[in-house]
């Protein structure tokens, strides 16, 4: 059967076991996925869990990643066997039909195996490919290069000379769920937030562009310990026990140490504290994290501008992720406490 003749019949088949038979399925994106739509193909899978249902009965639940978003699935019924068959951050092959759930679109899992990642194509899985996060950590390095200030630039200089911390930095994910969550979303964050402050900060002569950008810098970076990114995305020991902030706070001051010891300079302590306060403050709430409440221009800046990119990423997200709704609206959304206009376009 000649390619051109497969995608034809591949579009007519609504009935996928006709089109499973014939040998011509195609491999949809999450966001392509229909309510009750059979499945078999290949994911990133994240977040396994074994959990008791209300009966006392083992589901696994799993999260289902490609490079359009995530989905959830759940296998009932299942075992210690079926748990300890693959790893997060393993490549795995699902079969199985999607459903509608309150307003989500989930995977019911009738069967789940690792697949061979040599049979997998990996840009179907990578957001950003190594092209994009190149351009990236380019346009990184020139926005720190337009510091003016010679100990915020030496700050930026050593933290972008820890070829280490700057390899975890371009594979890491801002988030693991809410925002930026996938390889080198850190870095799209980042990149983003500095972009942002470019254009904010003439507007407002009394802010410091420079120590703006290095809070966007830093204000994060704490979570390439938080994180495991190098086998799926979940939260490590000390990611925990520790948060983001106060292991940020401890690289930069690592970092400044380190400076002053290269340098033989002491870095200026004003600007040390304020540096760190932004790291400190910038989820701008007691209630959100924040162990201290903004309280310079900068992290007031940094606070609303890091909010922004969070809530405009999430939500772009949750629009691509949710399952199409007729009316034009989603589901009402619990955790924003709204539901979203989409257009009826």
């Amino acid at each position: 059967m000649g390619r051109a003749w497969a995608e034809i019949v591949v579009a007519a088949c609504d009935d996928w076991e006709t089109g499973r038979r014939l040998g011509v399925m195609s491999r949809r994106l999450i966001t392509e996925l229909p309510a009750q739509a059979q499945i078999d193909q290949t994911f990133l899978a994240t977040h396994k869990q074994l959990r008791p249902n209300r009966n006392g009965q083992l589901y696994l639940q799993v999260e289902l990643a490609d490079k359009s978003g995530t989905i959830t699935g759940r296998l009932w019924n299942a075992s210690d066997d079926d748990y300890g068959g693959f790893e997060d951050g393993d490549y795995v092959r699902v079969e199985g039909h999607t459903q509608l759930y309150s307003g989500s679109l989930q995977v019911i899992i009738a069967s789940i195996e690792r697949a061979d990642p040599r049979t997998v194509d990996e840009s179907e899985f990578q957001v950003l490919g190594t092209t994009d996060l190149a351009q990236l950590e380019t346009e990184l390095t020139s926005l720190l290069g337009t510091i003016t200030s010679a100990p915020l630039k030496a700050l930026a200089d050593e933290i972008l000379a820890d070829h280490a911390l700057m390899e975890a930095f371009r594979r890491t994910p801002a988030g693991v769920k809410h925002h930026h969550a996938y390889a080198g979303g850190l870095l799209d964050h980042v990149v983003n937030l500095m972009r942002l402050a470019d254009l904010v900060a003439p507007l407002y002569p009394a802010l410091n562009r420079d120590l703006l950008l290095i809070g966007v810098l830093v204000h994060d970076i704490g979570k390439v310990r938080e994180l495991e990114s190098l086998q799926g995305f979940s939260y490590t020991d000390e990611g925990q026990l520790l948060g983001h902030m106060l292991l940020g706070l401890e690289i930069v001051d690592a970092k400044m140490r380190s400076l002053e010891a290269r340098t033989g300079e002491p870095f200026p302590p004003e600007t040390a504290v304020r540096v760190k306060h932004m790291i400190a403050s910038h989820h701008g709430q007691y209630e959100f994290g924040s162990p201290k409440l903004p309280m310079t221009l900068e992290a007031v800046a940094l606070h609303h501008l890091d909010h922004l990119d969070a809530k405009m990423a999430g939500t772009i997200q949750l629009l691509q992720n949710e399952a199409t709704a007729e009316d034009g609206w989603t589901q009402y959304q619990q955790s924003q406490g709204r539901k979203f206009f989409r257009g009826r376009g």
